[in-house]
């Protein structure tokens, strides 16, 4: 019996294998809307044998869209009063930017909110006091999505604000990214839940360990309090934003105070977040009070993932680019763009729009900065100008077009953004907010090195091909 086993086995594990091939191959082929991506996937499935399979297991399918339906099901999460706010006049705007807005609005099927009032914040230092002050002032809930949370000097400071606010008898709830909360020891979730913090992660992984490239990951950053005030932006919670106290790991970044109705889509967001990972609905005017006008911005929120969010930020990004007439300024850490997008750059650029791309001059993950740099050769040679800043890194994540619409949120200028986390960003059209933001990024290129052609394409052959490698791997960084 056991000889006949060994006769047949290999026939066995090769007629698995077979099957798991033709099973991945015919998922891809289905359900990857992009040609290239299904025919690479196809590839590594019957390339690798069994390893292929397991990749794309792991990598390649979109799980989220199947599982999101099946716990949101008709689930809404929308203000009780029927409107954001009464009263307010609709935004005066340029023709461009009402072409834009209905752009916009048909993508992401939420309204272009006026009579908001939006605050930059710089660095931690700026940030932080502003976002413990107001859970210190909460009275009623706290609601906060983060995708690192370090039980840190900075975390720390947020847990005790977050304790206290629930001694009072604030409802807060605490929303962290599995692979974020890895990123010290022990996780902040577990500490809230000491306390007795509601506290929840996103996407639980069995990989024991932090991997900074895995998908599907819950990239946004929210915090709402009393449904009345809002921070959102690209900053983590972590010591190394508070510049003053001279971390050992400095990092630059931007976060911003949001105030008025447009609150209430970011709450929406976090509400339909937290039902997805605890089944838990929040609803009521604990939640989402009714809002008034208290500013001049028009901002509306655009949440992007891998579900039925999928490709919306891209689609406002393309949207913004073609509209764009005099002026698109591009901050951000994290420059790998699809070809299409490189497209929309150039094009800009050759319709005679100044385009300029600021990146940080130190990275924090170097095979990025690789394929960053090997992708900049196309840019320049249709235009656009590129800036990199000194350090320290710069996570700042900003996009402002003709000196009116300004978006600002989570997401990076890469396919990890529009393809593979869930991200949240705000555009905001408002000239004073983006007279004040595009001071800012003119500080930050006064104080940069304007990259040459020449620069890029007098590299070194090594450092040409360890770039161009870096680069096959684009879709997946």
């Amino acid at each position: 019996m056991l000889s006949l086993l060994d006769q047949i086995w290999p026939h066995i594990a090769g007629g698995l294998t077979v099957l798991a091939a033709v099973a991945a191959s015919v998922h891809a082929v289905l359900h990857k809307r992009d040609a290239r991506s299904a025919i690479a996937w196809v590839g590594v499935i019957w390339l690798v044998p069994v390893l292929g399979a397991v990749l794309y297991l792991l990598f390649g399918i979109n799980r989220i869209r199947r599982r999101a339906r099946a716990l949101r099901g008709d689930q809404a999460y929308h203000n009780p009063h029927g409107v954001y706010h009464e009263g307010g006049a609709p935004p005066v705007m340029d023709e461009q930017f009402v072409a834009l807005s209905r752009l916009v609005g048909g993508i992401v099927q939420r309204p272009l909110m006026p009579g908001n009032r939006i605050t930059p914040l710089v660095n931690g230092d700026a940030a932080y006091p502003a976002m413990i002050k107001a859970i210190d002032d909460a009275e009623h809930s706290v609601t906060l999505s983060t995708f690192i949370f370090d039980n840190d000097r900075a975390g720390r400071a947020f847990l005790e604000a977050l304790s206290r606010a629930a001694a009072r008898g604030v409802a807060v709830r605490v929303l962290v990214d599995d692979v974020g909360a890895r990123y010290s020891w022990p996780p902040m979730t577990r500490e809230l839940r000491r306390r007795g913090i509601p506290a929840a992660r996103f996407l639980p992984t069995f990989l024991p360990w932090r991997m900074p490239y895995i998908n599907l990951r819950n990239h946004r950053k929210i915090l709402v309090v009393d449904g009345r005030v809002g921070f959102t932006g690209g900053m983590n919670i972590r010591e190394g934003h508070l510049l003053t106290d001279h971390p050992r790991h400095p990092v630059q970044d931007m976060h911003f105070l949001v105030e008025g109705p447009v609150v209430a889509q970011l709450q929406e967001v976090f509400a339909e977040d937290w039902h997805f990972c605890t089944g838990e609905a929040l609803q009521g005017d604990r939640w989402f009070p009714r809002l008034e006008p208290v500013g001049p911005v028009a901002a509306r929120g655009i949440p992007d993932g891998p579900d039925e969010d999928f490709e919306k930020l891209l689609w406002t990004v393309h949207g913004a680019l073609s509209c764009a007439r005099r002026s698109v300024r591009i901050v951000t850490p994290y420059f790998i763009p699809d070809t299409a997008l490189l497209t929309s750059l150039n094009l800009a650029a050759h319709r005679g729009v100044e385009v300029d791309i600021i990146l940080p001059r130190v990275n924090n993950l170097q095979i990025v900065k690789w394929a960053s740099t090997d992708l900049l050769l196309e840019p320049l040679e249709h235009g656009c100008r590129v800036w990199l800043t000194p350090p320290p890194f710069d996570h700042t994540k900003l996009m402002i077009v003709d000196e009116a619409w300004v978006l600002i949120g989570s997401a990076n200028m890469d396919t990890r953004s529009f393809l593979l986390n869930f991200e949240f960003n705000v555009e905001c059209l408002d000239h004073g907010l983006a007279a004040e933001i595009n001071d800012i990024v003119s500080e930050k290129m006064a104080g940069a090195h304007r990259v040459t052609l020449r620069e890029i394409k007098d590299r070194s052959f090594a450092i040409k091909m360890r770039d161009g490698i870096a680069r096959l791997f684009s879709p997946y960084l």
